[in-house]
């Protein structure tokens, strides 16, 4: 008789435990990282763009590659940037996004909807 999977060992389990899905952050909401290369990915078979991705070392050592959101950055090699977990679901292999408006990376400015998620702060007039 074959092994179970992790997903059906998982399944089995019951609610008790669960599957963590950002093993690179170690139970961590979000980690420090320095950018090691920036670079674009192009997405998997519907889509196509040209997605920004940066490969990033923690400060746990751990080396990752992460999304950058929004449509414009001016991140470069060694940069500080805070990585949170949160996959992409059309570029494989990528698990975890960055945080805008902290460290390194700047927010978007002129944003309207969806703020909070780029580092935009309200426009007052």
């Amino acid at each position: 008789m074959s092994r179970p999977t992790i997903n059906q060992w998982f399944k089995r389990q019951g609610k008790k435990i669960s599957r963590v899905k950002s093993v690179g952050l170690r139970g961590c909401p979000q980690k420090r990282g320095v950018c090691l290369k920036v670079f674009v990915s192009s997405p998997k078979k519907p889509n196509s763009a040209r997605r920004k991705v940066v490969k990033i070392r923690l400060s746990n050592k751990v080396r990752l590659t992460a999304y950058i959101p929004g449509q414009v950055h001016r991140l470069q090699e060694h940069s500080q940037v805070l990585v949170r977990g949160g996959r992409v679901p059309d570029l494989p292999g990528v698990k975890y996004r960055l945080v805008r408006n902290k460290l390194d990376l700047e927010g978007l400015s002129g944003r309207k909807t969806s703020r909070s998620k780029y580092g935009t702060k309200r426009n007052v007039i």
